[in-house]
């Protein structure tokens, strides 16, 4: 069996790249997919595909769609949700894909720092399981296939 995982939350650290290496190292038969993760790609792509915009609302909102459709095909592809809350991001994007992750009825492993308890503890509710750090996520999903 082979599992879908998509990685929600901010791309601007390397927390993707550790999960992705750590599963591969305990050889989990997992694909991983998220939002794009060239944080100037995924602000001028609506640009790059229809065109130059009058200005820079309509450029945030032309690249909005694209990236709102690249998250839902491939979350509804995902067998699974991975989403991080970090500490040093605005987290808007990470709340929406976890809410998206949840109405979906997609298994979420809520990651969220001791210090967010109390703000996500609506959301943490909703999700399948929470932890507080990536290796807790990983052992999670190693448990899948035990």
């Amino acid at each position: 069996m082979r599992l879908t995982v998509y990685l929600a939350g901010e791309i601007h650290s390397s927390w993707r790249d550790e999960i992705r290496e750590k599963a591969a190292v305990l050889k989990l038969p997992i694909d991983f997919v998220g939002p794009q993760e060239n944080h100037d790609r995924s602000d001028n792509i609506g640009e790059e595909i229809i065109g130059e915009q009058p200005g820079p609302e309509y450029k945030d909102w032309a690249a909005s769609s694209f990236n709102n459709l690249r998250t839902e095909v491939l979350m509804q592809k995902a067998d699974l949700v991975i989403a991080l809350f970090g500490e040093k991001y605005k987290q808007w994007n990470t709340a929406m894909d976890a809410s998206a992750a949840v109405a979906l009825g997609k298994p979420l492993i809520l990651i969220r720092p001791e210090g967010h308890i109390h703000a996500l503890k609506e959301l943490s509710r909703k999700a399948s399981v929470t932890v507080e750090n990536c290796d807790q996520a990983l052992k999670a999903l190693t448990y899948i296939f035990d």
